[in-house]
């Protein structure tokens, strides 16, 4: 038998036990669902004689739907993460291994979408209390897929899988199939974003709590599916992306663990409920497996990993297929828990139900000092800014390089003001009063950034980050600088596209209809969040960035860009000022606020701190720009002095050429005395 033969049949072989994975994990995955629905009592409800019944089809259809949904999701996810991360590239193109994966996610996608628009078939059964039959021929399918948030969330889910299955066909690249996953990770969120998370009491800490739970179990399971199929297939680079892997599943582990808390201190008011309610039942069983996969984590890092790496994979086959059985019956649970309803919440009026927590009292220094309120979107982005630095300037201390201690003091001052401006009263306040909202915005889009942007983030992480071992292929530092050298960074690192971005979104956000939206919504204010953010450091990365940026700009040109700008922010708060309708009046009037100033008063307000925050970032820019323009010159001088003294030393002068001139003047002079 050839060796082409035998590669064949090997090959032919692993899939075949692929293939029995797949079935084992689909046959767990889906016991894990029935039980569950048994024990949570869905699949029995209470039938009230009179009252529309959606059925049993329906009440079965739903759950397995979903669950079909939520596999191909998570499988697509994992196989556009094998072929961009696990696997190898060269010089940026995917290689062939890494190529078959990119095209089952092709297909993977087609089926996600499918289930989708299945989901929605049976959501519309279910909502309507009508069989699957009687809502197909009508116009109702169609309303609740434009008009109910539910169905919109699945509309979009069928749109976006579709998206990924048609660019995934002609992906060649690392940065496209990067791409690719970016997008597969986004259309995992909309319908975990529409069911029992938007409707907690604390909706905000549930809502980011599922969206981090979602993206890293996506992550984890996705990755050791494939990760699986590629061990059983015999293919190549399987210790690199082993170990790749096991780096990326302790930061899953440690996420699905913090975010499966937060959301479960949003949805149950008291510990004895996870022992006295369906749901908290459902959710100490998926606790259960949650450790069972910690065990297993720990395992394949002090003991599989080793073996592989010795050249033995079966150890690391066996336990990798008993943690992926155990996370597909984990993903049957998450279903079942989904279909569960949570333990009931003693109404709390409706700013409470708008808010996520009672209306605050009449705001004061003292009230903005005490009252802290943990946003957990915020709160995670501050603890990765931190952290993330933070490692950085150690490895590089470790390593014996020095790192300014100026930068590092402007970073964690931009931090420490990102940390008080959203976990404060500030944040509390600044969804009840306009003025509040007015003075977070300016200080996370025109205070926070200068620092940010002082401290140099980029070069830290260039100098930190240690190249891939293998020639052509990409790690961290090789995607950051991939990052910085596309045409997308070099567009909107323009001087006047950033500056474009600064200004008319301030204007496009107050004075259009997206403010309301964006107020009404937990994920409009992180929207928001980020938008301020970025866009205040793209402005400022320009005008007194450290790091290399696209374009260089003269320090003449940046001072003009500064004193062009700022303007437009006072005019902006006098706009605000003189205005005589009150914005997201709608948002505002159902707070029901009793104390303070009326709402349009305080907008004013809002607009006389818009109008008279720029003066402080001013400041502190022009002392910045100042500075650096004073080292640049003295760098450029010392350069020069440099060059001149070379050479000099080339042509045996001094390297002043008006000292040389002089001295070749007395010289004369001196020989002219002589002579005489």
């Amino acid at each position: 038998m050839s060796k082409v033969d035998r590669t064949t049949r090997a090959e032919r072989g692993g899939t075949g036990r692929t293939v029995k994975l797949a079935l084992a994990g689909a046959g767990v995955a889906v016991a894990a669902l029935v039980i569950a629905m048994i024990a949570g009592g869905a699949t029995t409800p209470r039938i009230i004689p009179g009252l529309p019944d959606e059925g049993t089809f329906t009440r079965w259809g739903l759950p397995l739907s979903k669950l079909v949904l939520n596999t191909a999701g998570v499988l697509t996810v994992g196989t556009l993460l094998a072929a961009t991360v696990f696997l190898p590239s060269d010089k940026g193109l995917l290689g062939r291994t890494a190529l078959t994966y990119v095209r089952a996610a092709s297909w993977l996608a087609l089926v996600w979408a499918a289930a989708a628009a299945t989901t929605m078939m049976f959501s519309l059964s279910d909502a309507l209390g009508l069989p699957v039959v009687e809502v197909l021929g009508g116009n109702e399918l169609t309303s609740f897929a434009s008009q109910v948030s539910n169905g919109i969330a699945l509309t979009l889910v069928v749109l976006f899988a579709v998206a990924v299955a048609l660019f995934a066909r002609g992906a060649i690249t690392v940065g496209a199939s990067g791409g690719l996953l970016l997008l597969a990770l986004a259309t995992m969120l909309p319908p975990a974003l529409t069911g029992h998370a938007s409707s907690s009491p604390n909706h905000d800490l549930a809502t980011t709590g599922v969206a981090v739970h979602l993206l890293v179990l996506a992550l984890w399971v996705g990755g050791l599916a494939v990760l699986c199929a590629h061990a059983l297939r015999g293919q190549p680079s399987l210790e690199i992306a082993a170990t790749r892997f096991s780096a990326m599943a302790l930061w899953c582990f440690i996420g699905v663990g913090l975010s499966g808390l937060f959301s479960v201190m949003a949805r149950l008011t008291s510990i004895s409920e996870l022992f006295t309610s369906a749901y908290g039942l459902l959710l100490l069983a998926k606790t259960a497996t949650f450790a069972v996969l910690g065990a297993i984590g720990w395992w394949h890092r002090k003991r599989t990993l080793p073996q592989l790496a010795a050249g033995v994979p079966r150890a690391f086959v066996r336990f990798a297929s008993v943690e992926l059985l155990v996370m597909f019956a984990t993903v049957g649970l998450a279903v079942a828990l989904a279909r569960t309803a949570p333990p009931p919440v003693l109404p709390g009026g409706r700013a409470f139900e708008v808010l996520g927590y009672p209306m605050p009292p009449e705001i004061s220094l003292s009230t903005l000092a005490s009252l802290w309120w943990f946003d957990l979107f915020s709160g995670t982005l501050i603890a990765l800014l931190g952290g993330l630095y933070l490692a950085g300037v150690v490895r590089l201390a470790r390593r014996g390089d020095s790192w300014p201690w100026g930068r590092t003091a402007a970073w964690f001052t931009g931090v420490l003001i990102l940390l008080i401006a959203t976990q404060s009263g500030v944040a509390r306040y600044a969804k009840v009063l306009f003025s509040v909202h007015m003075a977070e915005h300016m200080t996370l889009s025109m205070l926070v950034p200068i620092f940010l942007v002082l401290g140099a983030p980029v070069t830290l992480a260039l100098r930190a980050l240690r190249p891939v071992a293998r020639r052509g292929d990409r790690g961290p530092r090789e995607w950051l600088t991939t990052i910085l050298h596309s045409r997308f960074v070099r567009f909107v690192g323009h001087p006047a596209i950033a500056t474009a971005i600064f200004v008319v979104s301030t204007y496009a956000l107050y004075f259009t209809p997206l403010f309301a939206a964006a107020m009404a919504e937990h994920l409009g204010h992180i929207a928001m969040t980020v938008h301020f953010l970025l866009s205040g450091v793209l402005f400022f990365w320009v005008i007194i960035g450290v790091d290399p940026g696209p374009h260089k700009v003269p320090h003449v040109a940046r001072l003009i860009i500064l004193f062009v700008t700022m303007p437009f922010h006072a005019f902006f708060g006098i706009a605000l000022m003189s205005m005589g309708t009150l914005l997201a009046s709608q948002w505002y009037d159902q707070l029901g606020r009793t104390w303070g100033a009326s709402a349009i008063v305080d907008q004013q307000t809002g607009g006389a701190i818009a109008w008279g925050f720029g003066e402080i970032p001013t400041l502190i820019v022009l002392i910045a720009l100042a500075l650096q323009w004073w080292r640049d010159d003295d760098r450029r001088a010392r350069h020069a002095d440099r060059r001149a003294d070379a050479a000099a030393a080339r042509s045996g002068g001094s390297g002043d050429a008006q000292l040389d001139a002089y001295n070749d003047y007395l010289a004369r002079l001196n020989r002219h005395d002589r002579a005489e």
